[in-house]
């Protein structure tokens, strides 16, 4: 499958995927009692207002990026922590139940149609490769932005858990946390090391298995 095939594939695939994200962290803030990414017109499923120039970017060359993130003050939430942890959960959860849904449509579509893994079909292969290629990138944004990494998902979630004490100290290293990811990225760039995918690829491999029976 060509290049142009494949962009053709994954921007779409990609956009969708990271639209999803940023909306469940704004619905999810909306429905704890923060209004802030519906006033700033995030809270929509339109990829437009969600893209971020620099993580699109980085996506297609060291395959790990980002959307633009949606506005919350956590500060309209009834508990801080846990409802900014649940908040940044929805994210990552979003992903992992988009992926379990479309590794069920993939499964049938094989128990159906037994060759269709073989088929010559394009149109057929293409369809294929979208669904193959949706489970994955669902699967590795999710574990992505799992990384308990300040200001990543993971950060919050993790912080949800810790005293009051700890977890201010922790989250206030969101500036350095964003510079270490920033050094991770631009090593990966020039010596051509997925740093994040060495991360990440032992339990994406493992759902990959899991969910259809294949890995990346």
């Amino acid at each position: 499958m060509n290049y142009i095939i494949q962009l053709l594939i994954q921007v779409p695939i990609l956009l969708v995927t990271l639209t999803i994200h940023e909306f469940c962290h704004g619905y999810s803030a909306y429905l704890l009692g923060d209004d802030t990414a519906k006033r700033a017109g995030r809270l929509t499923l339109n990829p437009i207002p969600h893209i971020d120039p620099i993580g699109l970017i980085m996506l297609f060359v060291v395959h790990i990026g980002w959307a633009k993130p949606v506005p919350i003050n956590p500060y309209n939430f009834k508990n801080y922590k846990r409802d900014t942890a649940i908040t940044a959960a929805a994210g990552p959860v979003a992903n992992f139940i988009m992926a379990i849904l479309l590794s069920v449509v993939f499964n049938l579509i094989r128990k159906m149609f037994p060759g269709v893994m073989y088929s010559q079909s394009m149109l057929v292969m293409i369809f294929i490769s979208m669904l193959y290629y949706a489970i994955f990138i669902n699967l590795a944004l999710g574990l992505f932005n799992l990384i308990p990494i300040p200001p990543m998902d993971g950060s919050k979630i993790l912080g949800g858990f810790l005293s009051d004490e700890a977890y201010y100290k922790y989250t206030a290293q969101e500036q350095r946390g964003a510079q270490l990811l920033m050094i991770i990225f631009a090593i990966s760039f020039i010596f051509k090391l997925n740093l994040i995918g060495l991360l990440i690829m032992p339990p994406l491999n493992f759902l990959m298995k899991l969910l259809i029976g294949m890995t990346f």
